[in-house]
């Protein structure tokens, strides 16, 4: 399995799925074909945590008036599986691996996976 969870109206995923050759992965662009609750399983196992899939940038917990200190895991939960806005993007699924966000750290270590998969 090879997935690609992104947002197509969001710049920074595009400008980071530009940079790989997707050539084999499925694409899914999580508005008009949201994350199903078993593959928000697989991306909890593989990443550890609710929370570490959640976008704390999202439009939605300033309308929702959401205290996200006081957010505990099953409510991290509830909120992805609620609005494709409380994920963090682009996520790249592999069967091994996970890696979530747009953060510097999280797409050197993306560039190294893909860097690998070449030699």
């Amino acid at each position: 399995m090879k997935k690609v969870f992104y947002l197509k109206t969001c710049g920074t995923c595009m400008k980071i799925l530009n940079k790989f050759n997707l050539e084999g992965w499925e694409l899914r662009e999580i508005k008009s074909d949201p994350v199903t609750e078993d593959e928000l399983a697989s991306m909890h196992q593989l990443a550890g945590s609710y929370e570490a899939l959640f976008s704390r940038r999202s439009t939605q917990i300033k309308v929702r008036d959401i205290d996200v200190k006081a957010l505990a895991e099953d409510d991290f939960k509830t909120l992805l599986t609620e609005h494709y806005s409380f994920h963090k993007r682009p996520v790249f699924l592999t069967d091994k691996e996970i890696f979530i966000g747009n953060d510097k750290k999280n797409i050197e270590v993306l560039e190294r996976y893909f860097n690998d998969l070449l030699t």
